[in-house]
């Protein structure tokens, strides 16, 4: 059973209380340890994003709060596996689940695949 980070925690400051409610029970149940890398973004942050061709819109729900982006720790380093992205991902359904709280993964995007991406549907 994994847990956050002081790191990460402090990641989670400024989004949406649902979605920390959600990341915090997904770790507890995920076979993979994950940390978060980006919880609120700014919107300068986001143009630079965009302009690097790393997300198609100006209108992240980081920006609201509503988003994460995290990255899997496996054999004590980051792993950008996809596979690892999708067994976290299954955390996050059951936890969904547990929560009642409605997600979307970027790893299920079509134009633009980004497993490391959870955000919440409009609340």
């Amino acid at each position: 059973m994994y847990k956050l980070s002081k790191k990460s925690q402090a990641k989670l400051e400024g989004v949406h209380p649902y979605m920390q409610e959600l990341v915090r029970s997904a770790i507890g149940l995920s076979t993979i340890d994950f940390g978060i890398s980006e919880g609120m973004r700014t919107k300068e942050r986001q143009q630079l994003l965009f302009d690097q061709g790393k997300s198609l819109t100006l209108n992240s729900k980081h920006l609201k709060g509503l988003a994460v982006d995290l990255y899997a720790w496996v054999d004590g380093g980051v792993s950008w596996d996809f596979k690892h992205y999708e067994e976290i991902n299954l955390a996050f359904a059951r936890a969904a689940a547990l929560t009642n709280t409605s997600y979307i993964w970027g790893g299920t995007w079509i134009k633009l695949k980004d497993g490391p991406h959870f955000e919440l549907t409009e609340v």
